[in-house]
């Protein structure tokens, strides 16, 4: 697996002191030491022993608070964990400063082989759903099931909302923007990255949206926020433009998991036309369809996306554990169901309130 072109950068040394991150009850947190990089792990204790391990990856901007709302619903099915990313939620920046796909994707390959948990039912959003394809084709003993909620794969015809988020690669870029924004409060951009990121932001509780500001407080006093950002923006596009066998599409060909993948209709980050390439990309998949949903689903929909899952989880148990799925059809929240596995949903019911459990974890869920 070859490293992608950006340069070496050192991580910071001296960090001041922030307020201490959100754990939601019935969380835990601990950090773990990897070899070239610290990770900060997320945790709930499972229903009951001997459930089959999971390992959540947030997205651009986000961390492993993304995934509260899905790991509480999934407590009774998956002994789950969720990562901080490198220079991420509470994990410091990496010791080689390589936030590139390539550098998140050894992250987690690292943290798995030294856990011991693989395989897991592995679960990836925006950009975790690039790096958890990266995993799942490079290291196929690692991984069960492959969940990707708005996967953040190369399009050609990238959406004009989209672009802001894609302009943060550029060099310099983030300094003006840092600059224009600086008598922004938290709220402000809380609400920008709501609108960005949600399909309706009032599906947000007043709890929710109060736990995102201070979260959002605690991230701008670090030294390396926007680092991380723009050379993670960096490594993801540069990770668009590679060919041969580390393509991004060459490598969800060679997933051999039993993969669900989950699109929001009103996604402003990762086009909704891009799922029925994916759906004919990966070769064991189904795909779930929320038309009112946007670019982090399970918070948005948490609900929809436990039941997929759960379906998912049923037939790879049937197959023979993680085997290979019958591809058969994904239902939530009372939608039509199509063929070849895919299922479209209305975006109601199913999703409710819960979708804003999580938002606390969410400064910008882009691609």
């Amino acid at each position: 697996m070859s490293s992608t072109e950006l340069p070496s950068v050192p991580p910071a040394t001296v960090l001041p002191r922030v307020a201490p991150v959100r754990v939601a009850e019935g969380e835990r947190l601990r950090s773990v030491r990897l070899p070239g990089t610290t990770l900060t792990v997320r945790s709930r204790p499972p229903a009951r022993e001997g459930l089959p391990p999971a390992l959540y990856v947030h997205g651009l901007g986000g961390s492993s608070q993304n995934w509260s709302a899905l790991m509480q619903l999934l407590e009774d099915s998956v002994d789950g964990e969720a990562v901080d990313l490198p220079g991420f939620g509470d994990s410091p920046p990496p010791d080689d400063g390589d936030y590139s796909i390539t550098g998140h994707t050894r992250a987690v390959i690292r943290h798995l082989d030294a856990s011991g948990r693989g395989p897991v039912h592995l679960f990836g959003n925006s950009l975790g759903g690039a790096v958890s394809t990266r995993v799942a084709a490079v290291r196929p003993d690692l991984v069960r099931t492959l969940t990707l909620v708005s996967p953040a794969l190369p399009e050609i015809r990238v959406q004009r909302t989209a672009v802001p988020t894609g302009l943060l690669a550029v060099p310099g870029v983030a300094g003006v923007f840092t600059r224009f924004t600086k008598e922004w409060t938290a709220e402000q951009r809380v609400r920008g990255v709501l609108a960005l990121c949600y399909g309706d932001p009032g599906r947000v509780s007043p709890e929710a949206f109060r736990h995102a500001v201070e979260e959002m407080e605690r991230r701008l006093q670090l030294p390396y926020f926007w680092d991380a950002m723009t050379r993670s923006a960096r490594g993801l596009v540069n990770a668009y433009t590679l060919g041969g066998q580390h393509a991004l599409w060459r490598q969800a060909e060679r997933v051999l998991a039993p993969t669900l993948l989950i699109y929001g209709g009103r996604d402003q980050l990762v086009g909704f036309r891009m799922a029925q390439k994916a759906a004919r990309t990966f070769r064991d998949s189904r795909l779930l369809t929320l038309p009112e949903a946007g670019h982090v689903a399970m918070m948005e929909y948490p609900q929809a996306v436990a039941g997929a899952f759960r379906d998912l989880l049923a037939d790879a148990r049937d197959s023979g554990d993680g085997a290979g799925a019958s591809g058969g059809s994904v239902s939530a929240g009372g939608g039509a169901t199509g063929s070849r596995g895919e299922a479209v949903a209305s975006g109601g019911g199913k999703g409710g309130s819960g979708g804003g459990a999580g938002m606390s974890g969410t400064t910008n869920a882009g691609s």
